[in-house]
């Protein structure tokens, strides 16, 4: 009887190429709450066929090196402070997929990928996860971010994952296009101009292909730098990006500022 690797390596092809998503995530409380963001990645999950497994890239994982989760079942990481109790208590209790995990180290040819069976999910997965499956009977698997390298590493290494698309895994990377927690406000009822200037020269570049510039994005100028005061949050939008075919569709959806400075933008790709 083949085990599960080799029923995978044997999965040439799923139904339909699986589409990319990068979630502006926000907010831990989001897990919890029901709002228009979270109505917006709902129906960013709709007519998308139920996925073999989910990918995460998420802003909360920087490693030296890249990791990926590799335990049967992965446990919920509250990596945050200060939130009300009802958010500690919230689960997700989603099984993990090691076959796929081992699938992707194989794969992998010009980076190293390591296995890990230790993290977890942070709330850069579970909180979105809650809300596009939550009756969590999907497995979930997280990749992390090497912190040692450039962001022409990431966009590369994202290529290489795109033969998980045909094979039914949904990949997702998880950030904020602008995330500026020092200049949060709780208060703002306006964004700040930085941050819409920002948001805007983000979606076109994105709707207009042009990575090689939201690659270099340390040269987009001080609204940009004012945007990605580091590097975590900004990332997992260049995994998604790296994944688009030439042709596919793309969408912006939940395009908005929250707190004065977080980008909730999000990007569906196919």
């Amino acid at each position: 009887m083949l085990n599960e690797l080799e029923k995978l390596k044997n999965l040439k092809d799923f139904p339909e190429r699986m589409p990319v998503l990068f979630i502006g995530h926000g907010n831990p409380m989001y897990g919890i709450e029901e709002n228009d963001f979270t109505r917006g990645w709902q129906k960013a999950s709709e007519n998308v066929p139920k996925p073999r497994a989910i990918l995460v890239v998420s802003a909360h994982w920087e490693t030296p090196g890249t990791r990926i989760t590799a335990m049967p079942k992965p446990r919920v990481i509250y990596d945050f402070g200060g939130f009300p109790q009802a958010l500690f208590e919230a689960k997700y209790d989603a099984s993990g997929n090691p076959e796929i995990a081992k699938e992707v180290v194989e794969n992998i040819k010009r980076k190293l990928i390591e296995l890990d069976e230790s993290r977890g999910l942070d709330h850069g997965t579970w909180t979105v996860l809650r809300h596009l499956y939550p009756k969590a009977d999907v497995p979930v698997l997280q990749l992390s971010l090497d912190y040692t390298k450039p962001a022409e590493y990431h966009y590369e290494l994202a290529k290489e994952l795109g033969f998980l698309r045909d094979k039914g895994v949904l990949i997702i990377g998880s950030g904020n296009m602008v995330h500026n927690l020092r200049l949060i406000n709780f208060r703002a009822s306006e964004s700040l101009d930085w941050a819409i200037s920002a948001n805007n020269k983000f979606k076109d570049l994105i709707s207009g292909g042009e990575h090689d510039k939201l690659i270099k994005y340390k040269t987009l100028g001080s609204d940009v730098a004012l945007s990605v005061p580091s590097a975590e949050h900004y990332l997992p939008l260049l995994y998604a990006l790296a994944l688009k075919n030439e042709g596919e569709r793309i969408e912006i959806f939940n395009d908005a500022i929250d707190l004065g400075s977080i980008s909730m933008t999000s990007v569906k790709i196919g």
